[in-house]
């Protein structure tokens, strides 16, 4: 849905998961160990990005001070993660209980959305297009492209400015190809809604990391909280796979949608506030009655 224009509008661009399929020599390896099932990309629009890093950096170096974390392996500076910026699979519960209780406090002045793709049916197109191309090889860079440019290829907010901020990716930030990618989202966009959201020049790109750009460990938290409710972990009580939604229920009311590409028809399923994303209604697991 639409929502007011606005002069700029700051977007802030991570993905959670992997785009992996293979392995050495072509043996495929979604959903095993170390390898996701689900591959996601989100993106956090935040309506004042130096007043949310200013908290999440105040919020950081107050538990840095507190004696309860003093020798917590991940508060070490040397170690690079709680110490130096939120990451949600580093941090300690008691941090991300932290951390999501200030982003939701931000309330509408923070909007995510995101696409979901399952890897199992980006398998299946690959293996069937290797058929009918021999020479086809998989590159992992394709289906982030593929998730980018549907991302923003969506009607969203509008603004005269686009002001975006992508997390860098490995070694290689790849501003170009994310631009392209970009590029390609709006012209899909011209086509499907018939006008456009500016040139380039409304399109500021830019590629950072969570340490150097708080925004992105917001946009992280978000991501996580998704990709715990997606890919299913084995209890260690039960042994039996496990899909956690209490994460999701925090960060819903700041969702906008959720774009399961894979999932229901053609064009798969819209999870928005009218159509709210849960166990059931994607998975089919219904609550256990307490007995």
């Amino acid at each position: 849905m639409s929502m007011p224009d606005t002069d700029s509008l700051n977007i802030f661009v991570d993905e959670a998961g992997d785009p992996t399929l293979f392995a050495n020599r072509r043996r495929a390896i979604v959903g095993t160990p170390g390898c996701s099932r689900f591959f996601i990309l989100g993106k956090l629009e935040v309506d004042d990005p130096q007043g949310l890093g200013d908290k999440l950096t105040a919020l950081r170096q107050m538990l840095l001070a507190d004696a309860y974390f003093a020798d917590v392996p991940s508060f070490d500076p040397a170690r690079g993660k709680t110490a130096a910026a939120f990451h949600a699979k580093d941090d300690l519960p008691e941090v991300r209980y932290q951390v999501f209780k200030l982003l939701a406090a931000e309330g509408n002045a923070l909007r995510f959305h995101a696409v979901v793709c399952d890897k199992e049916r980006i398998l299946q197109d690959v293996l069937e297009r290797n058929e009918a191309e021999p020479d086809y090889r998989y590159r992992h860079n394709e289906l982030y492209d593929r998730l980018m440019r549907s991302l923003f290829g969506k009607f969203h907010r509008l603004a005269d400015v686009y002001d975006v901020c992508v997390a860098r990716r490995g070694q290689s930030d790849r501003n170009e190809a994310i631009r392209t990618a970009i590029d390609h989202a709006e012209r899909d966009f011209t086509a499907k809604f018939g006008f456009g959201r500016g040139d380039q020049d409304a399109w500021k790109i830019s590629v950072s990391t969570p340490k150097n750009e708080a925004c992105l460990q917001a946009v992280d938290y978000f991501l996580w909280a998704v990709q715990r409710f997606y890919e299913a972990r084995e209890d260690q009580i039960s042994g039996t796979a496990k899909r956690e939604e209490r994460f999701l229920k925090l960060i819903w009311p700041q969702v906008g949608e959720i774009h399961d590409l894979h999932f229901g028809p053609e064009r798969g399923s819209f999870f928005n506030a009218q159509q709210p994303l849960t166990l059931e209604s994607r998975f089919g697991e219904q609550k256990r009655k307490k007995p």
